[in-house]
């Protein structure tokens, strides 16, 4: 909240949007919150097996904010705002539902008496604290792409903000696997059977490469049709033709950069899928971009996009190939 002003700056935001942020700023912040807790509650489910009432959730909870959006936004003329209140209404309703459910399933309570507070948090800490720098990377990458981005002008901007949205929607698979996978493995890594470990790592890799492949492909065909639908100026457009040309074809490894994060937390190297997650970005994907626009411009940075994500899948491969052969030797040692 202090430093919004500072942060927009940064991000090469105009001064003529300031007053728009500010007044966006206070709900989205509360939305933020509002999903942190709900998407706690979809964890817990996960970690006990079920994956249902996190699904169905999502699904409802989602197409509710779309519902809401143009109501709040148009019809109560709360603006920009109006999105943010969507989505803190969306997220409240799935809250209301998951919480009450935990506490009849007897999965969460509040009776702190039989609890070790000073060595519980020790042990939540030692997998939650390299998992939440793991997790605070990717936004903080994002600011420091778009501030990149933000040096060709409004319209690279404004293609990059709309090309970033289309990726969510085109890797909603992986998202699903790298939240579906890591309960299994869990299971699977209590019964020690790391073979079937390997064995469903593997058919989820390539799954994600044979089907990210074809989105992409489908991106690739659909180029024109897609940025005239998504933006009518005449700048905006061949930006986001130039992205969507380029940049899905990489979303495979992307992916698989995902999943190894997931993975390695599920087998408790929570380190191991930090590293996985520093490498990506600073090793691979901002390097790549920083590269792609010095030597291509704006058309560079797109191909440094793609080459970034596709050196990043490799290195998380490997990465986390080397962490299950370590793990293979510890019942021997």
């Amino acid at each position: 909240w202090l430093l919004q002003e500072q942060i927009m700056t940064l991000l090469g935001a105009e001064q003529a949007l300031l007053p728009v942020i500010r007044s966006y700023w206070a709900p989205w912040l509360v939305a933020a919150w509002t999903g942190a807790m709900l998407y706690f509650g979809y964890a817990v489910c996960r970690s006990h097996g079920d994956t249902k009432l996190p699904g169905y959730l999502m699904i409802a909870t989602s197409l509710l904010n779309i519902a809401l959006d143009p109501l709040y936004i148009f019809v109560f003329g709360w603006g920009l705002p109006g999105a943010a209140w969507a989505t803190i209404t969306a997220f409240t309703i799935g809250a209301l539902i998951v919480f009450p459910t935990l506490l009849r399933r007897g999965w969460i309570r509040f009776d702190l008496k039989q609890v070790r507070p000073v060595r519980s948090l020790r042990q939540l800490n030692s997998i939650m604290a390299p998992a939440m720098i793991s997790q605070l990377m990717p936004p903080f990458a994002s600011m420091l792409a778009t501030a990149l981005a933000a040096g060709f002008g409004s319209a690279a901007v404004a293609a990059w903000g709309l090309g970033t949205r289309l990726e969510f929607f085109s890797i909603v698979v992986v998202l699903a696997l790298t939240m579906s996978m890591p309960p299994m493995i869990g299971r699977l890594l209590g019964a020690g059977e790391l073979g079937q470990i390997q064995r469903l790592v593997g058919i989820a890799v390539r799954f994600i490469l044979g089907w990210q492949l074809f989105i992409g492909l489908v991106w690739l065909a659909s180029t024109g049709l897609v940025s005239r639908i998504f933006t009518q100026d005449p700048q905006v457009a061949p930006v986001v033709a130039d992205y969507l040309v380029r940049v899905p074809l990489s979303y495979g490894p992307l992916g698989i950069c995902m999943l190894m994060v997931s993975t390695c937390n599920a087998l408790g190297m929570s380190l191991r899928a930090l590293l996985i997650s520093t490498l990506r970005l600073f090793a691979c994907y901002l390097p790549m971009l920083w590269v792609g626009s010095q030597l291509g411009g704006l058309t560079g940075l797109m191909t440094g996009a793609l080459a970034g994500n596709l050196l990043a899948g490799t290195m998380a491969w490997l990465v986390y190939r080397r962490g299950m052969r370590r793990l293979e030797k510890q019942p021997a040692a």
